[in-house]
This record gives structure tokens, sequence and C-alpha cells, in this order.
């Protein structure tokens, strides 16, 4: 692969890259930092990347790992104010709470058809725009919208008559326990 089709290929992929690693990370250096190792890592096996097909889906799919790779070596670090449960609304209940959540609603996901669950799984984890989504599936844009509106839907109202249904249920734990 040539400079310029580098140039064409991998480096016009900037921005998208940029916001998946945006993302994935949620620190703008960091994002920068991962497409740069992205344009390195590329660069250095230039020569194979002419027998790839989808240089750009290949591009993806590298800063995805890389942003992978750093989020499994970044070390946990906690402040001293921290350490006191009133001075950070963090507590264990919360972070509880919130993977129950993550939890349920890739759940949720997992229940959608085929269609409904890779156009949302392409659009809100992996951050595909809605053409490239479209071009994947080989599907229409504004059926892609559809679709993804629709997934959306079902899983906020599963999700909200779930959440309804464990209220209701602690709601009458509570009432047993002071009987």
């Amino acid at each position: 692969m040539t400079l310029e089709q580098f140039k064409s290929d991998i480096i016009s992929q900037r921005q998208k890259l940029l916001a998946v690693a945006w993302r994935m990370l949620a620190n703008e250096a960091d994002a920068e930092d991962a497409v740069q190792e992205v344009f390195l890592r590329l660069w250095s096996i230039r020569e194979q990347l002419g027998t790839i097909s989808n240089p750009g889906g290949f591009a993806m799919q590298t800063i995805k790992n890389i942003c992978i790779d750093k989020l499994r070596t970044q070390k946990t670090t906690v402040d001293a104010e921290d350490v006191f449960l009133g001075l950070d609304e963090k507590t264990p209940y919360h972070e509880t709470e919130k993977q129950d959540s993550v939890s349920i609603i890739r759940r949720i996901i997992d229940t959608l058809p085929e269609l409904q669950r890779k156009i949302i799984l392409m659009r809100d984890v992996e951050g595909y725009e809605l053409q490239e989504i479209a071009d994947i599936t080989g599907s229409q844009a504004n059926a892609v919208t559809m679709n993804l509106s629709r997934a959306r839907k079902k899983v906020r109202n599963e999700f909200i008559r779930i959440n309804a249904y464990y209220k209701n249920e602690r709601n009458e734990e509570m009432k047993k326990m002071k009987e």
C-alpha cells in the first residue's frame, strides 16, 4: 500500500476512529493515543493492507482491540477522600445497581430479533453511522433508523417493566418485614 492509499483508506477514517476510542475510553487524550497507535500499527503492516478488502473496517477493529487492551491494563486508583463513602456518590450499592442494570439491558438486547439486535449493537455499542450499518446489513438507511427506533423502544419498555416488577417485589418484602 502506497502512502497515498494509506492516507485515503486509513488516515481519512481518523474522526470515526477517534469517536469509537472516545466512547470506549471516555478520555480525550487516551482516545488520541489509541488512534495514533492504530496508525502506527497499520503503517507497519502496510504491505499486507493491500490484500484486505475493507481497510477502513480493519482499522475500526484495530481501534476497538487497542481500546480493550488499554482498558484491561488500566489500574484502578482510589483517592484518600474516596475512602469515606459520604464523600463519594459511587457507593458499592450504586455500582452494583449499575452493573445489574447493564446486565438486564444486555439480556433484553439478546432477546431482540436478529436484525434489530445487530443494528442496536452496531449503533449504540460500536458507534457505527447509520449509512455504515445500512451498507453492512444490506438495508436502506431509513429501514435501519426504523429498526433502531423499534429496538430502543422495546429495550426501554422491557427495562421499565422489569424494574417495576422488582420495585413491587421489594415493596412487598418491606411490608412483610414491618408486620
